[in-house]
């Protein structure tokens, strides 16, 4: 019971069953980790959203090589301390070492509380997932998902994961409580430098100017059984004034006005690690944003091994500047931009008779659908990718 009640609480995926535990007066130590190396290859230059669509961190948009081998090792350290059946506390730290040759951190977080009743967590870490993707071998939204989210130019993909967490550059903290017959509440706040969820610090082709750190307020109010979960949650910049641009008169325009709302609903008889069934999962965003509006919708299904996925994203940019056309961007002007992604994925498991060594084939085709006024164009990229997986 303390086992499975640590896992659900810190979120570790199957990489737990090849954990190496020790016992000792302060508690459980627990050692695992996981290889994740991808072979990609794409159809042409440059990404049409802002998506990040390799596992490398210091990819961007707007990178012309699309053919890499790319991917990380991560070991994981967890510790795990229960007085009584129910006070408790732990931490866990996650270092990443990839094929670029720097160490970077998945999580980094310490948590303590009350079982069944309450629990905080501190740190670096990520929040309710509010756009879970299923077999997503060839989207890949791992690594920083409050750093470099938006690349002026290219496409946004909005998926309420502003304030989730893991930023480089601040905190987050995190209370978490049931509320009754499997109801559960979940409120992330996230500190950090708002500035760097913009690449380049540009936006709609202004230069931001950082004011104060924001505050990311993230609730979350979710549901779940033996196989249907649903969730539904907000998230919002309470900090005024924290981010923005000076226009030609030098006034000071603030661009930190950020609310997001969103849903989703998965259903799953697949078991946590089982290949075999069925799982299902829909989820919507929608972002209030100064002079911009993100629609997000995604539906997504496994079955078997085999993963299928959709993905529909609408910008509607109310201002740009007209002054400051961004390189190589596909997003220049204000207007109304449409995003349709398909991929698909496919698992061969237990390769060589190891039940910890998988291999993920995948595949995806993207469209930018530009409006009337931009002469209604389109454009299209598609690729492939091998990721070897082995768990330890």
């Amino acid at each position: 019971m303390k086992k499975m009640f640590m896992c659900s609480l810190i979120g570790l995926s199957s990489m737990a069953n090849a954990a190496i535990q020790w016992d000792t007066p302060q508690g459980q130590l627990k050692l695992y980790g996981d290889v994740e190396f991808n072979v990609d290859a794409a159809s042409s230059k440059q990404q049409l959203s802002s998506l990040r669509e390799t596992a490398d961190k210091k990819n961007k948009p707007s990178d012309k090589d699309r053919w890499d081998i790319n991917g990380r090792i991560l070991i994981g350290l967890d510790g795990y301390r229960e007085i009584n059946n129910k006070n408790f506390a732990g931490f866990m730290v996650q270092p990443l070492a990839d094929l670029g040759g720097d160490v970077n951190l998945d999580d980094a977080a310490f948590y303590f509380g009350q079982k069944n009743e309450w629990n905080i967590k501190i740190g670096r870490y990520e929040a309710y997932d509010m756009f879970p993707l299923g077999q997503d071998t060839f989207i890949e939204y791992s690594g920083n998902t409050a750093n470099d989210l938006y690349e002026d130019g290219f496409g946004y993909i909005y998926m309420l994961k502003e304030g989730r967490g893991r930023s480089n550059n601040g905190g987050g903290i995190q209370l978490n409580t049931p509320l009754f017959d499997n109801v559960n509440f979940e409120l992330n706040a996230l500190v950090n430098n708002g500035e760097k969820m913009f690449n380049k610090s540009a936006y709609h082709g202004y230069e931001i100017d950082k004011k104060k750190n924001v505050v990311y307020l993230r609730p979350v109010l979710s549901w779940k059984n033996e196989s249907i979960s649903t969730a539904i949650a907000a998230e919002t910049n309470v900090v005024k004034n924290a981010y923005g641009y000076h226009d030609d008169n030098g006034k000071f325009r603030d661009q930190s006005q950020r609310t997001g709302y969103g849903a989703t609903f998965s259903w799953n008889n697949q078991g946590d690690w089982d290949a075999a069934g069925f799982r299902f999962n829909a989820s919507f965003a929608y972002m209030n944003a100064k002079d911009e509006k993100d629609m997000t919708i995604g539906t997504n299904i496994v079955w078997e091994k085999i993963g299928l996925g959709y993905l529909f994203a609408n910008n509607d940019i109310k201002k740009f500047n007209p002054y400051n056309r961004v390189k190589d961007g596909h997003i220049n002007s204000k207007g109304k931009y449409k995003i349709h992604t398909v991929n698909a994925s496919y698992l061969i498991d237990d390769v060589l008779d190891m039940d910890n060594f998988n291999i993920y084939l995948g595949a995806y085709w993207s469209l930018l659908d530009r409006s009337k006024s931009h002469g209604d164009n389109t454009d299209d990229r598609y690729g492939a990718r091998v990721r070897f997986k082995y768990f330890f």
